[in-house]
């Protein structure tokens, strides 16, 4: 009986990686990340050991204009905590110099816990972008969590660039060098080092021409004054469904959500391509443990909501919700990845 016993608990190699895979399935880590959610939940409504936390308004700094993805994931959750925890979240938009502006104004507040950031890749590449800044996006800040990634896809004028794929684009970019161009938001925005990291994937002469913001370089796009951009899926979909544009991959190294059937870049024929804008939250580097603890707990917990879940599906935003820890790793990760870039490039600020 002893000898079945033990007979019964071997697994072979082919049930152990039968029992791996079970462990990275879909479902099972649906259930962990309820869980979590749960367990969150539970953290928070135990009380808080700082104390009465948030006693007063709490500032948003958001170092862009009104109207982007950030923006609008900002006040989202803004109005979320809020209501959660009876003070108000009065968001603040402080735009300028590729979020510097905004991003100063944070890193120099009071680390109290009423004063927090929105940003995104600018603060992984401004320090290598510029030769001087007020402030060090690494030392200045304590990062709370990654929020979401809202992937950017390549959308053409279909009047200018007669390809229905990536791999047509790349063949009619070849048989033209220097000749067809792609629009971008700005030098050292996430839109052109998507387009940076493209043509140096794929070796295509293709001319980069900068705009101040989204808004100006979509409507150029749209009037055929460029033929392509690497824009925000929350942006260029609208036009995308509309037939004015045409999409040929995300950038992303997973599939959108919100657009499934469109490719990554990777799958497209560009083997090992992957830019994924993110958007998290910093507070001041001096800002407690404890608060830093509360605020993550609080966001995760947010963003299982179901309401919350539905408006992030609407901009194309992908639920990340790190851990503090997590999100400092990511950083350091990212800021290596692009500083690379940057320099092979020679990439500098408008």
């Amino acid at each position: 009986m002893f000898s079945r016993s033990l007979r019964a608990r071997k697994m072979t190699a082919s049930q152990t990686l039968d029992f791996r895979s079970f462990m990275k399935s879909h479902f099972l880590q649906t259930f962990f990340r309820q869980l979590i959610a749960v367990a969150a939940t539970a953290w928070l409504a135990m009380g808080y050991a700082y104390g009465a936390y948030p006693e007063k308004p709490i500032r948003w700094i958001v170092p862009f204009p009104p109207g982007g993805a950030m923006d609008s994931i900002a006040r989202v959750l803004g109005e979320q905590l809020a209501k959660s925890y009876g003070q108000p979240v009065v968001i603040e938009n402080k735009a300028g110099a590729g979020g510097n502006v905004g991003a100063d104004v944070v890193a120099k507040a009071s680390p109290d816990g009423y004063t927090m950031l929105i940003s995104s890749i600018g603060m992984v590449t401004n320090r290598h972008l510029y030769a001087k800044l007020s402030y060090d996006p690494l030392k200045d800040f304590a990062p709370i969590s990654m929020l979401a990634v809202v992937p950017n896809m390549l959308v053409v004028n279909p009047a200018k660039v007669n390809a229905r794929n990536l791999r047509e684009m790349i063949a009619q970019a070849k048989s033209k060098p220097g000749k067809m161009t792609y629009a971008s938001a700005g030098n050292g925005t996430s839109i052109h080092l998507a387009g940076e990291l493209f043509t140096s994937m794929t070796g295509l002469d293709v001319q980069h021409i900068p705009y101040r913001g989204s808004g100006p370089a979509v409507a150029d796009l749209l009037s055929g004054q460029v033929d392509m951009m690497f824009d925000s899926i929350s942006s260029a979909k609208p036009h995308v469904q509309s037939g004015k544009l045409v999409a040929l991959a995300v950038t992303t190294s997973k599939r959108s959500s919100s657009m499934p059937e469109l490719p990554t870049v990777d799958e497209a024929g560009v083997s090992g391509y992957a830019l994924s804008p993110w958007f998290g939250v910093f507070m001041p580097a001096a800002t407690s443990p404890e608060i830093v603890k509360f605020m993550n707990v609080a966001l995760v917990d947010i963003m299982n909501r179901p309401e919350v879940k539905v408006r992030f599906f609407a901009l194309g935003a992908e639920i990340i919700g790190s851990s503090p820890e997590a999100f400092a790793a990511n950083l350091q990760l990212e800021s290596a990845k692009w500083e690379k870039l940057i320099r092979e490039r020679n990439i500098r600020p408008d």
